[in-house]
């Protein structure tokens, strides 16, 4: 689909890859609706700002009763701290899952109706290599993340009969803060060249996106699902 004269709403829009989201669709001449649960701290001139936590209900049913003129979704807040399965705190596991499951199909559910009366559309979900290769030290975050997938791909199959592109990104190592935040707490340090700039990898998805592209893959992510046809393993660098 063509994104110049679009108009797209981005969840956590506030910073990281969302932030870049917005920037770039603006640039490529959309109109951007950017959702943050802190509208006051989102600072890119030329979006419309709207309140959004993707895990309460109003919320997205105040947005989708704003924003009655979107044909691209971007789902890309979540909860991505929620530490390890069996001996993690199970109220940062419950959160992971509600952002990034819950949360997405959420969006979903009450943007499908506007994106069919808008011609169809697009629906691009922020993944992770996680899906495929969990992490140590954050295993919660990988099994939403694989719920998420899945989600994504059943979505896709329910919303063909009505034109809409469901589009799953699957990045590797992005250069967030939350990355760098969550690398320092654990004392890990990247090799040189594994991490992908957030501009590079939203460049990717918005040319995959306008390609019709139903999966997008960084390199990093082409080698996990390569490897999907051997045991599950963990992700390693």
């Amino acid at each position: 689909m063509d994104l110049h004269g679009a108009t797209a709403l981005v969840t956590g829009a506030n910073r990281g890859i969302g932030w870049h989201f917005a920037h770039e669709l603006l640039r490529r001449g959309a109109k951007v609706y950017a959702g943050a649960r802190r509208p006051e701290i989102v600072d890119i001139p030329g979006v419309e700002v709207i309140a959004l936590d993707i895990t309460d209900q109003a919320s997205v049913a105040a947005a989708a009763a704003r924003a009655v003129d979107v044909d691209v979704l971007i789902n890309n807040a979540a909860d991505t701290a929620g530490g390890d399965l069996v001996t993690g705190d199970l109220a940062g596991i419950r959160s992971t899952m509600e952002s990034n499951y819950f949360g997405t199909l959420a969006m979903v559910r009450a943007f499908a109706p506007i994106l069919a009366r808008n011609g169809g559309g697009a629906i691009l979900n922020v993944l992770s290599v996680a899906a495929w290769n969990t992490v140590s030290g954050n295993t919660a975050y990988a099994a939403a993340k694989a719920a998420e997938w899945g989600l994504t791909n059943g979505v896709r199959v329910e919303l063909q009969g009505q034109g809409t592109l469901v589009t799953a990104l699957m990045p590797g190592l992005i250069g967030t803060p939350t990355l760098f935040e969550f690398a320092e707490r654990n004392g890990i340090e990247f090799p040189e060249g594994v991490v992908l700039d957030p501009a590079d990898l939203v460049t990717l998805a918005l040319d995959g996106l306008e390609a019709g592209d139903i999966e997008i893959l960084d390199p990093m992510a082409v080698a996990a699902k390569a490897a999907l046809s051997g045991p599950p393993r963990e992700f390693s660098l």
